[in-house]
């Protein structure tokens, strides 16, 4: 990893299954062989991954590492002697190889990219980990881990040879610890239609660090698939805020990508040590780019196994013969709406592809009582996009709180419910702008806020309007500076609107990474998530808050900058209009 911060019954549970540990067993590393899985629901099609396999092969990169200077990384002979093994199973195992080289990386180094012949290459899943390592030391979690795991996966699947419905690939890249360089190359050289036929990427990257967790990082077929196993051996998951690998490469080129892993540098908090065991205040992986990320000493057993499983289940489900029908699932924001009568409401119906391909999905409404109706535009979409529900109201329709249901049809149906309140008559009552000193011109109150973050800012901070405003980070150093104020909010009104004027500055340089960070939210909710690579003039940004009708909520910007490189987050002339 780069610096930065149908289910059913598994047939061959019982073979092969050193790989899958209790549930109940910690995070950390295991001292002898792991038994096999006592979770009420395993699974169906797939064969197992051994874990002695696996370890085989990461004892072959320890070597690679022990004989070419102590390392593997992008470049040096451990690294070709890394590449030229991947090749030859592969090979022997009835891959289709193209050993690509990165002529952008150092020494030239080689991608291993291997294609499953057979399945439709238009519906492309691909599976992917860093062969490279850091030159201080073998690299074997990071990412022996990943490229040992993969490699396995990728043999047991040949060795079973089963229908194909869709096509498989794998990759291993070179260059990753230099900045990705590999994968980007790799996707760089695909066409736009090549790009298009991959449905999804998965990235593996330090799946076996022994202080770890069990991080599934994005919401493409890969995840979803992953997820679903974890949650089949009660095996609990969570998004990562870590940073980063070879996922960004193909995310940032359109191709919905996803980075699983059990941790680098961050320490295991409290909370995630009951979920999954381990040691709380401590990195997830001790050795992260250090001499000691060695074999056996630096590896989790246990999670090494359920990562292999996982990755060939989502590898089989997805493109094999037995992969389940493509699936969609609808959700709405806001899921409620409260109007006088005669006015509209709008919401959000948001779709996503949760297995399988994307697909159109139509939408139809039905619940709407007289004097309301309901229309989307547009009235399709496909999987993955939203469209706008607007709720509209006639001034005969009677007050009440009706139940509306949205529907999409598509190869299966999934509904959403909204929640519409028609006021009665005198509706909305203490309508207006509701924020306190919304220019931050008389003083801090009712905003609280970190120490220096409002005043009469000059330079990056200098006003939209006015002579004062609110400044957040641009510190250049580590720092976390906030700014919030709490406002209740009346019943029985159309429109509930929060609305700002957001200036970003940076001197970061990346276009791929966020290490500086504004969390917008109203209470618990998260609002939307700026970064460094939002940098813009003053800009304005608005939500509805009508989900917060006849609540007390309040409003939170927290700004988070890294160590180095310094960005602004400057707001001025807020609103909270009510009508």
């Amino acid at each position: 990893m780069t610096a930065g911060s149908a289910l059913a019954v598994f047939v061959a549970a019982t073979v092969a299954l050193s790989a899958l540990p209790a549930p109940a067993s910690t995070g950390v590393r295991s001292s002898g062989s792991s038994a096999p899985a006592t979770s009420a629901s395993l699974l169906a099609a797939p064969p197992t991954v051994n874990v002695a396999n696996v370890n085989a092969h990461l004892q072959q990169l320890q070597n690679f590492a022990t004989s070419n200077g102590g390392n593997r990384a992008t470049g040096t002979a451990g690294h070709t002697a890394t590449t030229t093994y991947l090749q030859q199973k592969l090979q022997a195992a009835g891959f289709t190889v193209t050993v690509q080289t990165c002529t952008t990386c150092s020494g030239s180094g080689k991608n291993i990219i291997a294609d499953w012949p057979g399945g439709n290459t238009s519906n492309t899943y691909m599976f992917g980990a860093h062969s490279d390592g850091v030159s201080a030391g073998p690299g074997i979690n990071d990412d022996g881990s990943g490229t040992a795991t993969l490699l396995e996966a990728a043999l047991q699947l040949a060795a079973n040879n089963p229908t194909m419905t869709n096509h498989v690939r794998f990759g291993w890249w070179a260059g990753e610890e230099q900045g990705l360089i590999g994968s980007k190359f790799y996707v760089n050289s695909l066409t736009t239609a090549q790009k298009s036929a991959i449905k999804a990427y998965g990235t593996f990257d330090m799946i076996a660090s022994t202080n770890g967790g069990y991080f599934v990082t994005g919401t493409d077929a890969v995840a979803v698939k992953l997820r679903e196993y974890f949650t089949s051996i009660n095996v609990p998951t969570e998004t990562s805020t870590e940073c980063c690998s070879d996922d960004g490469s193909f995310r940032n080129a359109g191709i919905p990508s996803s980075i699983n892993s059990t941790g680098a540098s961050y320490t295991k908090t409290s909370a995630q040590v009951t979920k999954w065991g381990g040691t709380a205040g401590q990195a997830y992986d001790p050795c992260y780019h250090k001499a000691c990320d060695t074999y056996p000493s630096n590896i989790n057993t246990t999670s090494l196994g359920r990562w292999a499983n996982a990755e060939l289940y989502a590898a089989w489900t997805l493109t094999t013969g037995t992969s389940t029908a493509n699936d969609f699932s609808v959700s709405l924001s806001p899921n409620t709406g409260s109007v006088n009568p005669g006015s509209p409401a709008t919401a959000a119906v948001n779709t996503a592809t949760t297995a399988g391909s994307a697909q159109t999905v139509a939408l139809t409404s039905s619940g709407a009582p007289a004097g309301v109706s309901v229309s989307f535009s547009p009235a399709s979409v496909t999987s993955g996009g939203s469209s706008t529900m607007t709720v509209a109201t006639t001034t005969a329709a009677a007050a009440g709180t009706y139940t509306i249901t949205v529907t999409g049809t598509g190869s299966a149906t999934h509904s959403a419910s909204y929640t519409l309140t028609v006021n009665g008559t005198g509706g909305c009552t203490g309508a207006g702008q509701k924020l306190g000193n919304p220019g931050f011109e008389t003083a801090t109150a009712p905003w609280t806020a970190s120490t220096g973050v409002i005043g009469a800012n000059t330079g990056d901070g200098t006003p939209r309007t006015g002579t004062r405003d609110a400044w957040l980070n641009g510190n250049g150093s580590t720092n976390t500076e906030t700014l919030s104020q709490s406002v209740t909010l009346p019943t029985g009104c159309s429109s509930y609107t929060l609305s700002f004027y957001l200036k970003i500055i940076t001197t970061e340089t990346t276009t791929t990474t966020q290490y500086d960070k504004l969390t917008v939210k109203a209470g618990s909710t998260t609002l939307q998530v700026f970064s460094n690579l939002n940098a813009s003039a003053y800009t304005l940004r608005s939500y509805n808050l009508a989900a917060f009708a006849g609540q007390t909520v309040t409003l939170t910007f927290t700004g988070v900058e890294d160590s180095s490189l310094k960005t602004s987050f400057v707001i001025d002339d807020t609103a909270l209009t009510v009508s």
